[in-house]
């Protein structure tokens, strides 16, 4: 064979091997898109490895409760109330700066409750009788100081940047264990401090964001799922017409198979068509015994609201709802424990929450649920040990408590320290990051491995920070 011969040859050889190659990588690419388009986002997926809760119930007590005055019991706010003492700033107005401030005791006699001993104020007395399930955590701290900024970065990790929720990255690295219910659900969110953003998917897949059930202010009684039942058609025309719609929608996505919204909607249509034959029964509260509205406080005025949403919390994760957001504000969306003048109000807000999570906790733990289900309570940030407005406190990223329950926690057990009077934590300290990281890998989701790619890098919900704190395991 002459060297022009070879030459062509090899031309040829490479010509056709090299469309070869594009022709394998082009039905490569296609027949995933196929499998993408045709595989239901929503379907449970394994864990990254064994997990110790299947579920999250996070109970938001927007405004940022009083640690000082709940959970974190400090005898040295007794002994030097109305003492001025130097505080540096962390507003805008005096970040950095030193002034003098009041120290202010708490208004509330604390004691020693369960075989853990744990202080808990006369504020709680109801959740004071199950301290021994609770997992406390006395030194947390948070990225922002006004509610808005906090509000977010406890549901997405950010301060102001658009991120999905928490419930959405669980949806999305886990999926739904039941495909007739959504698998994140926020009942009575509020339109204000970050809003819709505390429960969107932001970036991630629109079917991964949150369904919610009422908002701030209407009545839990009329929180419902709009337009869930059809008493005008037959569900033999309703079927015919669904399978015809779908049948539509699928044609049209054969022609844009990276159509995300589209993708969403067709998959959201197909939620909503199996909703509407299971969602009526999971919302319809009358199926309670008389015993369980007792415990749940629905027949008393000041508890029905707040006890109305932790039970319909309880029947949507029997419902095996992935995350369950219950939002605690008041009619115009206004976080409640929010007591700058008036912190004798803190009672108000405590005595409607108190006994509905207290049932809460019982409750699961009577149906045998307490070991797969996480209960998570707090707020976005403390209030401060010093005085605002004489009978006011101000708010506090620098310490303050939250507690969990069940979900592979340790039971009764506290954790870390603020300082002598409860305004920073120095002892074993857990940042918002480090919680987030903790309770994904209680779901059996390593946090640094629950990744998306979006606009050129990898994100997670902890961005480039958090550790799992294995204390709190049990």
């Amino acid at each position: 064979m002459s060297q022009s011969e070879y030459k062509n040859t090899r031309r040829e050889w490479l010509s056709q091997a090299a469309c070869g190659f594009g022709s394998l990588a082009l039905s490569s690419l296609l027949h995933s898109q196929t499998a993408c388009a045709s595989e239901n986002p929503l379907s449970a997926r394994q864990p990254m490895f064994p997990p110790r809760a299947k579920r999250v119930i996070f109970l938001f007590m927007g405004g940022g409760p009083s640690h000082v005055d709940t959970f974190d019991y400090k005898p040295e706010l007794f002994k030097h109330n109305g003492q001025d003492i130097d505080f540096t700033g962390v507003r805008f107005d005096t970040f950095g700066k030193k002034s003098k401030r009041k120290l202010m005791q708490p208004l509330w006699k604390f004691q020693q409750h369960g075989e853990c001993g744990q202080q808990v104020s006369e504020l709680f007395p109801e959740m004071a009788k199950h301290v021994d399930k609770l997992c406390m955590i006395h030194s947390m701290q948070t990225e922002g100081v006004a509610h808005g900024p906090s509000t977010l970065f406890l549901h997405t990790g950010a301060t102001s940047l658009v991120r999905p929720s928490m419930g959405s990255w669980v949806t999305y690295g886990l999926g739904s264990l039941n495909k007739n219910v959504p698998g994140f659900v926020t009942l009575n969110p509020s339109p204000n401090q970050g809003g819709p953003r505390n429960y969107a998917n932001a970036f991630l897949p629109t079917i991964y964001q949150g369904t919610a059930i009422g908002r701030s202010g209407m009545k839990a009684v009329d929180s419902k799922i709009r337009n869930i039942e059809n008493h005008h058609t037959s569900p033999l025309l309703q079927e015919k017409q669904f399978d015809f719609l779908q049948a539509l929608n699928r044609a049209q996505q054969k022609n844009d198979l990276n159509n995300d919204r589209l993708e969403a909607t067709i998959d959201s249509f197909e939620l909503a068509y199996r909703m509407q034959l299971h969602a009526p029964e999971i919302m319809n509260l009358s199926t309670e015994t008389a015993a369980t509205f007792e415990a749940y406080g629905i027949n008393n005025k000041e508890t029905e609201d707040f006890g109305r949403q932790c039970l319909m919390a309880r029947r949507l994760a029997e419902a095996d709802v992935r995350y369950i957001q219950v939002c605690y504000s008041d009619a115009s969306g206004n976080p409640k424990w929010d007591q700058h003048s008036d912190m004798p109000k803190h009672a108000q807000h405590a005595k409607a929450i108190d006994q509905p999570v207290a049932a809460l906790l019982e409750d699961l733990e009577q149906r045998g649920m307490l070991e797969d289900t996480l209960i998570w309570w707090g707020g976005e940030f403390g209030r401060t040990p010093f005085s605002q407005s004489n009978n006011g406190r101000d708010h506090n990223p620098r310490g303050f408590t939250v507690w969990l329950a069940g979900g592979g926690t340790r039971p009764g057990f506290a954790y870390g320290a603020t300082d002598e009077i409860g305004h920073v934590a120095v002892d074993n300290k857990v940042h918002m990051h480090d919680l987030h990281a903790t309770i994904l890998h209680l779901l059996g989701l390593d946090h640094e491995k629950l990744t998306y790619r979006h606009a050129g890098r990898d994100f997670r919900l902890t961005d480039v920070a958090g550790r799992v704190v294995h204390d709190l395991l049990a």
